[in-house]
């Protein structure tokens, strides 16, 4: 088997077992009923496997209703929201409430907190969080693994247009296949808590 490597060389140490998965989804609802079934779905999922939730704080949306599943399933809830959003919103009764000065540090305690991260339908904050979580796992900042939970097709647009990125050079083939796409959250945790190391880390322009 080839040794998988990490970005200075060095062999790519095992990953820790999962623990902890941070969600990324929105604020709202959506207007198809399989998205809040799937964020339902996943909160109890996340219970039964005794895994804990890291999540953006939200007590509405999908957010709202991904909290209330897990905490109903008996996970461990942590919400991560910024002092701006804090003050203006009602809050789920959580295991532990986070509240970050701005939106760099909110990213930043959901990932030092987290051991995957799985993004379901939402908005341009739950783009924004995915890419930058699955960006820092290509460049070798963190080895945890990242997912789509694509319910009702949600991303097929998204997906179809990342294969022509990596078709027009802009983005490994190797990296596209990296990122974990399901339409069941078991499916998509099983996954998750299986995941490989990165095969190829991005190198700097400079050594290709």
């Amino acid at each position: 088997m080839k040794e998988t490597l990490d970005t200075k060389g060095n062999p790519a140490k095992a990953r820790t077992k999962i623990a902890s998965v941070c969600v990324f989804c929105g604020s709202s609802a959506g207007f198809r009923p399989e998205y809040a079934a799937g964020a339902a779905a996943m909160g109890r999922e996340l219970g039964r496997r005794g895994l804990a939730l890291v999540y953006g704080g939200g007590n509405i949306g999908t957010m709202g209703i991904l909290a209330r599943s897990a905490l109903e399933a008996g996970a461990s809830v942590t919400g991560v929201i910024p002092r701006k959003l804090y003050e203006l919103v009602d809050h789920v009764e959580l295991s532990e409430l986070v509240v970050a000065e701005d939106m760099h540090e909110r990213k930043a305690r959901m990932t030092s907190s987290s051991d995957a991260f799985l993004a379901m339908p939402g908005g341009i904050g739950t783009l924004d969080e995915l890419f930058e979580a699955w960006t820092w796992r290509q460049l070798g900042y963190h080895d945890k693994p990242v997912g789509l939970l694509n319910l009702a097709g949600f991303y097929d647009g998204l997906l179809s247009f990342l294969r022509v990125v990596s078709e027009e050079g802009f983005l490994k083939a190797s990296m596209l296949g990296d990122l974990v796409v399901e339409t069941d959250p078991a499916r998509l945790l099983d996954r998750l808590e299986t995941a490989p190391p990165i095969a190829e880390p991005k190198l700097p322009e400079r050594r290709r």
